[in-house]
């Protein structure tokens, strides 16, 4: 698999990602089926549901290495993530990513 060469600035990250105009919302489901998050495209989420969505698409799901690379993807933001836990929910979602237990759906709505 032929991955983006991604840097350390979020937003040159973010461009290197296909567009998801067309996508309303993401839902995040658990492996029991259960939602446990909803992303919007609109601003201030708009971003994260691109994220998401690629890494699901690129994935098959939301999986430990998945996060990783979503941790990568999201750059400086990470950063600010580590240091100020909930204020970057999206990022700390992918934080706690750590087993195949705790892999996501990603579901376009």
């Amino acid at each position: 698999m032929q991955l983006p060469n991604f840097s350390d600035k979020f937003s040159d990250n973010l461009s290197l990602l296909p567009a998801s105009d067309a996508v309303a919302a993401i839902e995040l489901v658990d492996p029991s089926g259960t939602p446990v998050a909803k992303i919007e495209n609109k601003p201030g989420q708009a971003g994260s549901l691109r994220v998401y969505r690629w890494l699901g698409e690129t994935f098959g799901a939301i999986t430990p290495e998945a996060a990783e690379l979503g941790l990568k993807i999201y750059a400086e933001h990470t950063l600010d993530a580590r240091a100020n836990p909930g204020n970057h929910p999206n990022i700390d979602r992918l934080l706690n990513i750590k087993t195949a237990e705790h892999t996501l759906q990603v579901k376009s709505l």
